[in-house]
């Protein structure tokens, strides 16, 4: 026996049943009812939920033809009459995002021919993708406020169930993807479609719609928008950050831009400002190290290590040296939580030394990688090194 479905029950929220069949399979134990008003996930629309009797209800499928009800308790059994209740938040919720998406997807075929080809109903957003390459501001306003003056007219929407042959005679927006009785789902003079889901009566139950934004999806565009309650409780959400940002910059929200292109740009000038401290700074370390350097041969060779000393700074203080005294030689390292990291820089006036050549035959003993010119290298490699014997390897490759 197969299940009815009252696909014409939107607003019915309670019902009785009888259990005529119970199962397992791999989403867990289900129900299967010999009438239900639960709406089964498909066509882009989740499924309802709520309860029969006192237990929780948490999927509905149709699968081969019935509708199966996923439950976390197995307490009921087959025979046994029960009585169902729809969670209505969540269907009314669903049934205006999924009428805002007919309203949505019909205006933008309308104004400018582009076809919805995706549609997706989630807990947070909605989304439709649309068969076009690239989507203009100018062109999502005029779309949302041709929606909204639909929603405010206060159009009908009417479920009706019609032979393919009758279908075909509506000037359908996309075409039908079932043969046998289709369901329609039609505004008046404005948009026919073959659908399943759950919708209002009216467009008016829709309230309004915003597009909240659109991203390129491979050769497609994808909306996001929201209808509805969910506009509303955006909207709350906004007013809440924007309330808090500007009690933070001191400014009123109609001012806030302004207020944070100015704080960005001095963010800017201070962080370069900053930068140039630092600069400085090693300039002066560069020079100190100088007069630690041994000396052999003519030579400055200079040998430091560092704790979690961030790479670019070292790469900096290694080159102040070497434009400090161009006989010098630099072999540094950092020693960080997750790595050993080494840095070489050497001098202009010497000839004997090319550091990407020390570089290659210092950074196996760490297992690492690295490279670099004859005058400046760098590599890292494995955490907790023998610092010295590695000092001490490279003067003997000197």
């Amino acid at each position: 026996m197969k299940t009815k479905l009252y696909y014409e029950s939107a607003y019915l929220t309670h019902f009785e049943a009888k259990v005529i069949k119970k199962d397992t399979d791999e989403r867990g134990t289900y129900l299967v009812l010999d009438q239900t008003v639960f709406y089964p996930t498909g066509g882009g629309q989740p499924c309802d939920r709520g309860q029969l009797d006192d237990v929780e209800i948490t999927l509905v499928e149709e699968v081969e033809g019935e509708i199966r009800h996923y439950v976390q308790s197995p307490l009921l059994e087959t025979g046994q009459t029960v009585h169902g209740q729809i969670d209505w938040s969540r269907r009314f919720d669903h049934m205006q995002q999924h009428a805002g998406q007919h309203i949505l997807s019909a205006a933008f075929a309308e104004l400018f021919g582009y076809q919805t080809v995706g549609f997706h109903l989630g807990t947070e957003e909605v989304t439709i993708d649309l068969e076009i390459p690239q989507l203009t501001i100018d062109e999502a306003e005029k779309v949302v406020h041709y929606a909204n003056e639909i929603i405010q007219e206060n159009r009908v929407i009417e479920a009706r169930w019609v032979s393919e042959e009758e279908a075909n005679r509506y000037p359908l927006r996309k075409a039908l993807s079932v043969k046998g009785d289709i369901r329609l789902v039609i505004i008046p003079d404005f948009d026919y479609n073959g659908c399943g889901g759950t919708h209002p009566k009216q467009t008016l139950e829709v309230q309004g719609l915003s597009i909240t934004g659109w991203e390129k999806q491979r050769n497609n565009i994808r909306i996001s928008f929201l209808c509805g309650n969910r506009v509303f409780k955006q909207f709350a959400r906004h007013n809440q950050i924007l309330q808090k940002l500007s009690q933070t910059l001191n400014a009123q929200y109609i001012k806030l831009p302004e207020k944070a292109t100015s704080l960005i740009v001095k963010q800017k000038e201070a962080d370069k400002e900053l930068e140039q401290i630092k600069s400085e700074l090693l300039k002066y370390e560069a020079a100190e190290l100088l007069n630690s350097c041994e000396v052999v041969s003519n030579q400055s060779r200079l040998f430091k290590r560092f704790k979690n000393r961030s790479i670019k700074e070292l790469q900096q203080l290694a080159k102040d040296v070497v434009e400090e005294n161009d006989q010098a030689v630099v072999f540094f390292v950092s020693e960080t939580a997750e790595k050993t990291q080494l840095v070489m820089a050497v001098g202009k006036a010497v000839n004997s030394v090319q550091a990407n050549m020390m570089m290659k035959k210092v950074l196996p003993y760490l297992d690492g990688r690295g490279g670099g010119n004859q005058h400046f290298a760098q590599g890292g490699g494995n955490k907790g090194a023998d610092v010295e014997s590695l000092f001490e390897l490279v003067r003997e490759l000197f």
